[in-house]
Parts: structure tokens; sequence; C-alpha cells
């Protein structure tokens, strides 16, 4: 099975990674083809566009930034539709809504390729190793066709219905994960200023039940003052949009993710929308006077 990878970010050059890493024959493609050199050194060929990365292989994977970023790079003059031939995949990795994952994977079934989608979830760290968890979404076909790909890119592989149902639970596990950094924040400035050592409150807080996968994880970003998790302030608000929107339809009230959106749409205002993430939590140190720093914390994950 030959793969293109069209998108090599800071998530998807990991994932293109895993594939080459397992032997897989992988195309790959980027806006900026220096993404791309060490996929190239490791045994990965480049295309040009994703109409030459289509022609040359069954399957596209793309991990791309926006739903209309995907669309461009479906539909486009030379865009995947124009190169892969009836019968190929498309396996959309990227966070998507589940509407605009229909329409798309109807746009690529009237041109006689079938779609996937396969958003993955716990951090760029985890891709970096292979660990990642893939959430996907299709027929049950497709699913064990790509199976052996899935799980060289993750360790953790869901299939979560038909199309569109790994998007619905893909942005409930990232509208968890944010509220989890905001919570987090708080906890961490509350034990500041109410005289705990940082390196203490952390410790004590991840041995108890107040205990997240964020708080551990993004907790130490702060901590250590990178704020590096490899998400932008952009994506979170897109993926917390997505959430609310999936509150308006399925008639859930959303109080925590209404009020979360709203934290970081203020924080992208002040630190901008490519700031990472985690730096929402700098809100408060601005607010309260002070940082939360904390001695002994890697720099990266």
């Amino acid at each position: 099975m030959r793969y293109g990878f069209i998108g090599l970010g800071n998530l998807g050059r990991h994932l293109a990674g895993s594939l080459v890493a397992h032997g897989f024959d992988v195309t790959v493609n980027d806006l900026d083809k220096q993404q791309a050199s060490e996929l190239i050194d490791a045994g990965a060929a480049w295309a040009d566009d994703p109409k030459s990365v289509a022609e040359a292989v069954d399957a596209v994977i793309t991990c791309l930034p926006s739903p209309a970023v995907s669309e461009r790079v479906l539909t486009g003059e030379r865009g995947i539709l124009t190169g892969l031939k009836p019968g190929g995949t498309w396996i959309e990795m990227s966070t998507l809504d589940e509407k605009e994952v229909l329409r798309l994977g109807a746009i690529a079934a009237a041109h006689g390729v079938r779609m996937m989608e396969a958003p993955v979830t716990g951090g760029v760290h985890l891709a970096a190793t292979g660990q990642i968890s893939v959430i996907t979404g299709g027929d049950a076909d497709l699913y064990e066709r790509h199976l052996p790909a899935f799980q060289a890119m993750g360790n953790r592989i869901f299939r979560a219905g038909p199309l569109g149902k790994a998007a619905v639970i893909k942005v409930i596990t990232n509208m968890l994960a944010f509220i989890h950094l905001v919570a987090t924040g708080e906890a961490l400035m509350l034990a500041k200023t109410g005289g705990i050592d940082l390196t203490d409150a952390f410790n004590i807080i991840k041995a108890s039940s107040g205990n997240s996968f964020v708080h551990e994880t993004e907790g130490q970003v702060i901590l250590n003052g990178s704020y590096n998790i490899n998400f932008t302030m952009d994506l979170a608000v897109k993926d917390l949009g997505f959430a609310l929107g999936f509150g308006r339809e399925f008639g859930v009230p959303l109080d925590l993710a209404s009020h979360t959106l709203q934290t970081f749409i203020r924080a992208r205002s002040v630190y901008g929308g490519d700031a990472w993430s985690s730096q929402v939590v700098k809100l408060l140190e601005d607010t309260v006077g002070t940082d939360l720093r904390a001695p002994g914390f890697p720099a990266e994950l």
C-alpha cells in the first residue's frame, strides 16, 4: 500500500515519519519543502503538489490546519481529486467539524474516492514516539485495509463508527483538554499564592483525585516557562468553536466549554493566534502579577 502524506507541520511530520520508519512507501508534500527534509533523508519521496502526490499512491493522508485548507487541497486545480485513481482512499487526520467531514466525504465520493477520518489525540510529543491515539471513522472494510498504517502511527487505535463520528469525539477530547488546561493554571496559581512550593503542588495534584493528563503534561511546560505544546491559540479557538457548535446542534448546554472559549479568545487577543495554547495560563499570571515557574522541569515534553 503506497501512501501520500500532505501537511508536515508540528503533528503531520511525526505521523509521516512513523510511516516511513515502519517501511511504508510514502510520498510527501507541504507548502514548505524544508519541512520534508528529514523525511526525504529517511526514504520518503517528494511531490510538488497534491495532484502529484495522489498520482503516485493508493491512499492520501492529510493533516491540515482548517476545513478551508482541507477542501482546497482536496478540490483545487491540482488537488487530490485530480490525481487519485477511482477506488483510492482519502484519509483526513485534521480536526474537522462533523458536517464538514460529511460534506467533503460526499465530494470525494462523487469522484470515486472513499474517505476515512482519523484524527489523533494525546499531544505532539506522543506522535513523535508513535504512541499517539488514533480515532477513526468510516467504513469497516477501509478500517481493516488501513489498520497497519494506523498502527504504525499510533499505539491505540479506535473506530468511533461511521464517517463523521470520529470528528465528534475528537472535538470532545480537545474540549476537555482545554477546560483542564485552564483549571490546571488556576490550581497552580492558587497553590503558589497559598504558599505551596510549585514542585510539591504539581506532584501532590498528580497523585490526587484532581489529576489529569493535561496536568501531567501541559502542567510541566507551564512550570518550565516554555509553554511549548506545539498547539496554537488559533487551533484551540477553532476546536472549542466546533464543540460549542455541537452543543447547539445536540441541545446540550456547555457552560464550562463556553467560558473556556471566551478565555482563549481573550488570550489570543493578547498573545496572538500563533502563541502556544498553554499560554492561556499567562493571562492569570499577568493578572495576579506572578509567574508559575518551578525549577527542575524539562525544557520540552
